[in-house]
């Protein structure tokens, strides 16, 4: 198909679907500036050992460098804004033709967006906890501990060391993925958006979905089952989708 009849096949499921999710990844956040993980040349883990670097295991075992690594690069989300795609999935949801968004991102821009219904799989970046006594603190009071000078950040009621409510690597799952397998059962549509479909468990979902529309920059290991695959900006296919279905949201949208 050329890329004018895959916009018009998109849109074509999305009106037929009468259960549609969205599942998306890190490649939907590039175009708000955040890179991603894993792309050839460009991606984070090819410059940092994620179980070295982001894992439980370096957490405890030197919570100072654990945030020295990390914590300037998880604040400079907190600057990053929605884009089209997001702003388009949060559409669809408003016009009742997406039930939800199952995101492997901590960055919150499907919540900054306007979708209502959002799994984060990998947790987020608004709340942290004590990894002792569990009290619960906004992600900004760890921030702000951590900029006064204390590293690693220690909880006031304890002084357990303080940790982002996100899923590192030897982690267990959070609430929201046990949630998302249970709400993807029956979905007619799933539109993978920015996600190269390796990191499981989540990249095992797909399977659940009677058809697979994948938007991704690059090939994933899922191609070969979906009905539409198209490799280009997700905000542009998203953009174009919308258009398709009589909904025109500006390239400049949020901005």
């Amino acid at each position: 198909m050329q890329y004018n009849e895959k916009i018009q096949k998109i849109a074509q499921l999305i009106r037929e679907s009468k259960k549609t999710l969205a599942l998306t990844g890190a490649g939907i956040s590039t175009e708000s500036g955040i890179p991603d993980y894993r792309s050839p040349g460009t991606g984070l883990w090819e410059k940092h050992d994620p179980v070295k670097t982001a894992s439980l295991s370096a957490l405890r075992r030197d919570p100072a460098q654990f945030y020295a690594l990390n914590l300037e690069r998880w604040t400079a989300y907190g600057n990053a804004r929605p884009n089209v795609a997001h702003y388009a999935l949060a559409r669809l949801e408003k016009m009742g033709l997406l039930l939800g968004v199952i995101t492997q991102n901590i960055d919150s821009l499907h919540v900054r967006a306007g979708s209502t219904r959002v799994w984060e799989v990998h947790g987020h970046l608004r709340t942290c906890h004590c990894m002792d006594c569990r009290k619960t603190y906004p992600f900004d009071f760890l921030v702000a501990r951590f900029r006064q000078g204390e590293n690693p950040p220690a909880c006031t009621a304890c002084s357990g060391i303080l940790r982002p409510d996100v899923v590192l690597f030897e982690d267990r799952m959070n609430e929201d993925f046990f949630q998302a397998t249970q709400v993807i059962s029956g979905c007619q549509l799933l539109i993978v958006v920015g996600s190269s479909l390796t990191v499981y468990p989540v990249a095992g979902l797909p399977g659940v979905a009677r058809q697979l529309v994948i938007i991704n920059r690059t090939p994933t290991p899922w191609d070969e089952e979906a009905t539409v695959v198209v490799n280009s900006s997700a905000g542009q296919v998203l953009r174009d989708v919308m258009a398709e279905l009589g909904e025109v949201i500006p390239a400049d949208y949020g901005t």
